[in-house]
């Protein structure tokens, strides 16, 4: 074990993770070159797409050291957006040490503060690597001040490398293996593994990634989930080196997989503990920290048949994404489907393209919301995420949003903009500390407005410098109504939000204007209306297509086109009333996006 070393690549988005772990792969060799292409451990078509990473892999790489010594490192991957940090704990729970990516052209950013926090807490050893200085725009000094200043880390010996010259590579593996411990543990005690991610194979089943923190996993052994007490027989084990091979075995200290031909999705809950069923360990390991969902929204099959296939790619994407809640919901008006917790908008993005993309399902989503937690006059507490479970006016004490902490690290030209935009979005300042060349701003704001392009104005305000990076922390009483839309009088339940009583007129006209474009006009009028409680507080009408035919009528006196008219006229009446409005994909779609 004293050669094994297991690391993660940890970083703020676009500093150069992806492409590190390339230069790792190619300088041990386990591509060749003919083999080798960008961004290796960024399988799915989304990563490369946007050029970010969604979801941790590991590779385990053979590395002779300058004094000839074979190492054997196991480097796990990891996201560098804030929705994905879940993968990031998750990754960290494996390793001894983390490689703290920094790009020198941008310095350190919010997301760079959080994840090394999360090392931290974690008790890894950290080393920071400060990249892309091949670059004119590098500054290298400035962003060494800033890692001293904002990440207070003291007397550091950084490296500088670029991964896309491959300077500095070898000193960096030198320094892996010099720096990080080899891990602990004794191959002669009961297992004890620990699941670190779990996705479903068609024909393999449950694949199930583990680090072995003691005891030793052979083909044929019979192994039990601790939690569940249930017990399997493991069938194939094997490593990402990274390609797929298969072993004998795993032993401790190791990072590999293994596959018992499950088909049941829940069998390997990820974060469990592995143990053997003759000598099991005691104890559990403990597990990294699961987190909540953030936000909600409701997610309908354009295609109700499609349900059962629905339900069953959900299932199988929450064992590769443990983050994801789903549970059963309807919708008068979009039929059967289901209820989902996301970590943000831009998982709530990726986890709706995966289902489109692999699973072939075209879906729709409602609304974005938030948790709620509201004291109805009976002094009891409930929580809600969906708008049609909001209480009467009469029943309701106290509404309470959840407020997050939001960390912003900006140039300082940009501060003033900035605060007044997080000022606007009802945020409260905690604090403004200034650092050599970036100002750390701090704010409580509501989850609600965070979720909603909050990222992406921050983004715009600052010409893309400015980064974000925030955490829920408690709930606080405020002013919320529940914001209903009518067409032709009937509740559209998909379209309900819960929104601040000052926002409501902005909204409800925003929302009908939205609507208005989507709808096609038909031969009787359709009123489109915003109400909260009993009060309309903003309406519209699409306008019908007149036909009035009068081709029959070619002449005697005028009562007779009068008539005919006004027999066409109830006509459209009993039209309106058995009349049915279709409510498109792209409507939900453009005021989702507003």
């Amino acid at each position: 074990m004293k050669n094994i070393r297991n690391f993660s690549i940890i970083a703020h988005i676009d500093h150069g993770k992806s492409t590190l772990a390339d230069c790792f792969i190619k300088k041990c060799g386990a591509l060749s070159q003919r083999e080798m292409f960008s961004r290796v451990l960024d399988s799915m078509d989304l990563e490369k797409e946007r050029g970010i990473t969604i979801k941790a892999r590991s590779v385990t790489l053979k590395y002779v050291s300058k004094k000839g010594e074979l190492f054997f490192l196991n480097l796990i991957d990891t996201p560098g957006h804030v929705n994905f940090s879940y993968e990031v704990s998750k990754s960290l729970s494996a390793c001894e040490g983390a490689l703290l990516v920094i790009d020198s052209t941008q310095g350190v950013e919010a997301q760079t503060v959080s994840n090394y926090n999360t090392a931290i807490n974690m008790n890894l050893k950290i080393i920071p690597v400060i990249n892309k200085i091949d670059l004119p725009t590098s500054n290298v000094e400035q962003t060494k001040k800033e890692i001293e200043n904002i990440l207070e880390i003291k007397n550091i010996k950084p490296i500088y490398c670029s991964a896309k010259t491959g300077v500095g590579i070898s000193e960096i593996l030198e320094r892996v293996i010099i720096d990080i411990p080899s891990p602990l543990g004794n191959k002669n005690f009961p297992l004890q593994s620990l699941i670190i991610d779990s996705w479903f194979d068609n024909y393999l089943g449950v694949i199930s990634l583990i680090r072995i923190k003691n005891g030793i996993i052979r083909i044929g052994s019979k192994i039990k989930i601790m939690s569940t007490g249930k017990n399997y027989k493991v069938e194939k084990i094997g490593m990402f080196t990274p390609k797929t091979i298969l072993c004998k075995k795993i032993e401790t200290g190791e990072v590999g997989w293994i596959s018992c031909g499950i088909k049941n999705i829940t069998a390997f809950p990820v974060g469990d503990t592995i143990t053997t069923e003759k000598k099991p360990a005691n104890s559990p390991l403990l597990s990294f920290k699961k987190v909540s969902p953030k936000i909600y929204a409701g997610l309908f099959p354009l295609d109700s048949k499609k349900y059962k296939l629905f339900k069953n790619a959900l299932g199988k994407l929450s064992l590769n994404d443990s983050s994801l809640f789903y549970e059963n919901e309807n919708s008068p008006s979009l039929g059967f489907g289901f209820r989902c917790g996301f970590l943000g908008l831009l998982h709530m993005e990726i986890i709706q393209a995966r289902l489109e993309r692999e699973y072939k399902i075209e879906l729709i989503s409602t609304i974005p919301s938030v948790i709620y937690e509201i004291v109805l006059s009976n002094g009891k507490v409930t929580h809600i995420s969906i708008p049609n479970n909001f209480p009467p006016i009469n029943k309701i004490k106290k509404i309470r949003e959840p407020i997050a902490k939001c960390n912003i690290l900006t140039p300082p030209k940009y501060l003033g903009e900035i605060i007044q935009f997080c000022e606007k979005k009802r945020g409260v300042r905690i604090s403004i500390i200034y650092h050599y060349r970036q100002v750390s701003i701090s704010y409580l704001v509501p989850m609600s407005e965070v979720i909603t392009n909050f990222f992406d104005s921050i983004k715009s305000i600052s010409s893309g410098y400015a980064s974000l990076e925030y955490e829920f922390k408690f709930f606080k009483t405020a002013d919320l109504v529940k914001l209903d839309i009518l067409i032709n009088k009937i509740k559209i339940d998909s379209l309900s939000m819960i929104i601040h009583r000052n926002d409501t007129n902005q909204k409800a006209k925003m929302t009908i204007e939205k609507i208005k474009n989507f709808i096609q006009r038909q031969q009787f009028d359709i009123v489109v209306q915003a109400k909260i409680g009993n009060c309309i507080i903003s309406r519209s009408t699409i306008k019908q297509l007149r036909k009035n035919v009068l081709s029959k009528c070619y002449g005697g006196d005028i009562s007779r086109k009068k008539k005919l008219l006004q027999k066409q006229k109830e006509g459209k009446k009993k039209m309106k009333k058995i009349g049915n409005i279709s409510l498109s994909k792209e409507l939900f779609m453009s005021i989702l996006k507003k």
